[in-house]
């Protein structure tokens, strides 16, 4: 599947859920979907404006009561057959690329205490994603009884201990590495 297509795929899922601007589907990508999957502000309006043209989505009506005019953004039965056909598909891209195990990787070239201080600055950063995404857990869990949150929440949780065994080999690594 294609990088482009990806982007298409992430705002019909988000408008699945609900009807969104262009800037509420950017605050949803830094959001809780920012754990697992990186998107370009840049890249958000030509998406809609072709699934626009693909009959995929359709604009609302805009709204002005703020001063600025705000365009709410629809999923149509087409976009959500195609979506739908994405997750029943049985291949899936899971890429990961994490520069502070390359740099690990490569740490033979330095001394050891920047690949410690590295390490570290892992952490700390595991260690705030662990906590914003343990809000969502609580937050979550007090809604479960609707459909979609079930599958936030899993993603979630999925998130929390991810992390927590990011955290765990970091304090084996730094070990290591004393």
């Amino acid at each position: 599947m294609g990088k482009d297509r990806k982007i298409n795929l992430v705002i019909l899922g988000l408008l699945s859920h609900e009807d969104l601007t262009g800037y509420d589907i950017k605050k949803r990508l830094d959001g809780a979907i920012g754990f697992f999957w990186k998107g370009s502000f840049g890249n958000i309006y030509p998406a809609l404006s072709d699934m626009e043209k693909q009959g995929l989505v359709i604009k609302g009506k805009a709204d002005k009561t703020t001063g600025r005019e705000k365009i709410t953004y629809h999923i149509t039965d087409d976009g959500m057959s195609l979506l739908k056909s994405w997750i029943e598909e049985e291949q899936s891209s899971n890429e990961l690329k994490y520069e502070t195990l390359l740099k690990l990787y490569f740490g033979g070239v330095a001394d050891r205490k920047i690949t410690i201080k590295n390490i570290q600055l892992f952490e700390d950063q595991c260690r705030q994603n662990l906590a914003i995404l343990s809000v969502y857990k609580d937050n979550l869990e007090k809604v479960l009884d609707e459909e979609d949150h079930i599958f936030f929440y899993l993603t979630v949780t999925f998130g929390i201990d991810t992390y927590n065994a990011y955290i765990k080999w970091c304090s084996k690594a730094k070990k290591m590495l004393k």
